[in-house]
């Protein structure tokens, strides 16, 4: 065991122990000379039990007894790689927890330093507590652990949460239909003001995404606290059609309430068989709609609008044929040329290339205009479909 006794000087020093083996202990200092004794280095043949095995690479997070504690440095016994040293800016940035710390009390640090010197391993403390509180994040991940966490800050994309000492962010679409903000015209100054207001609220979330590289951590609240939701979607199955009210639109589709305390999403892609650019401009809050459901999935509910109407694909496919010459109206330009609709839902690509380049195209091609065309291109199955100007 390894004692301490006070020295004539007013320092420090280690007694041998019972067993006559030189122990580390607390460094011995003379403020006079400012002299500092530091533990002894290990001698040959703990060189080569040092040498037997897999030493500490940087990034491990290793653990050991601390040995002895000195001005402004800690020591621990890494048996039987060598000893680690917290010193500098290391030993500073962990002061507070340091200055509890005794002689034989076991602590967890990160390594830093595999080159020290003095022949030491350079340790953190301060990097050993984050790399556990990132393991414990990616433990919480994979277990789909549920937290209630308070909200301590807002932006214009979400809400920022602070778990563990870690900042976290729960983007605004991870919300739950619930807590989503619903603005009418989907402002995002509007949205944030909404968003402001949950600061210092409790949410239910889970962590979704924990990448200590990145210093990311992402939570959601879809999932999280799903029991009582859980039991009212389990009347619910694939197939069903059902009516609700629009509680809400955004630019990526409708949220649909279809009894108290539960919702679901009618995607932008699922509202129609028609082209739709802006849910908002389609169904407003309050109104009554009859949808289908289309997947039950980690207990949300996709529903459709366009799956309660025949595909029009389908009656296209009869009437239709590659080398048609069609009437169509132009209802969109896009990257590759423009799209043109020779009847409700049934569109096709007039791409770029038939024209001396973009600018002409919209110069002869303007929205919402009728114009000849041959079907050059026709999958009806795929939904697919290309037009060539009749010239």
């Amino acid at each position: 065991m390894v004692t301490e006794t006070e020295s004539a000087q007013g320092g420090v020093q280690t007694e041998a122990d019972a067993s006559g083996e030189k122990g580390l202990g607390r460094e011995v200092t003379n403020e006079d000379n400012n002299e500092e004794v530091v533990p002894e280095k290990q001698g040959p043949m703990a060189e080569l039990v040092r040498s037997a095995g897999s030493p500490p690479a940087i990034d491990d997070v290793v653990e050991g007894p601390v040995i002895a504690v000195g001005r402004a440095r800690v020591f621990v016994d890494l048996h039987p790689f060598g000893t680690g040293i917290i010193y500098g800016r290391e030993y500073l940035s962990a002061r507070e927890t340091l200055k509890n710390v005794n002689i034989g009390d076991t602590i967890a640090a990160k390594v830093i330093g595999a080159d020290n010197p003095e022949g030491y391993i350079e340790l953190s403390l301060r990097e050993a507590r984050q790399a556990l509180i990132w393991g414990e994040a990616e433990t919480a991940l994979q277990k789909k652990t549920v937290f209630e966490l308070p909200i301590t800050d807002a932006n214009k994309g979400g809400l920022i949460i602070m778990w563990n000492s870690l900042q976290g962010f729960l983007p605004a679409s991870q919300l739950s239909p619930a807590n989503y903000p619903r603005v009418p015209d989907g402002d995002k100054d509007k949205i944030f003001a909404e968003l402001k207001k949950m600061v210092g609220q409790k949410l239910e979330v889970m962590i979704i995404t924990a990448n200590p590289k990145e210093q990311k951590l992402i939570f959601s609240e879809k999932g999280a606290g799903t029991s009582e939701r859980s039991t009212l979607i389990e009347k619910y199955h694939v197939g069903d059609t059902l009516e609700g009210i629009v509680t809400g639109a955004t630019d990526f589709g409708i949220f649909v309430k279809l009894e108290e305390g539960l919702e679901g999403l009618v995607h932008i892609s699922e509202m129609d068989w028609a082209l739709v650019e802006n849910p908002k401009t389609r169904y407003k809050a309050g109104e009554q709609v009859k949808v289908k459901v289309i997947e039950i999935k980690d207990d949300k509910i996709s529903l459709s609008i366009k799956a309660l109407v025949d595909d029009p694909w389908t009656m296209a496919a009869a009437k239709y044929h590659k080398d048609q010459k069609v009437d169509a109206v132009i209802i969109k330009y896009n990257k590759h040329g423009a799209l043109a609709s020779i009847e409700e839902g049934v569109a096709g690509l007039v791409h770029v290339s038939e024209f001396a380049g973009e600018e002409d195209l919209r110069a002869k091609l303007e929205l919402g205009k009728v114009y000849p065309f041959t079907i050059t291109f026709f999958e009806p199955k795929d939904r697919r479909m290309t037009l060539k100007p009749v010239a």
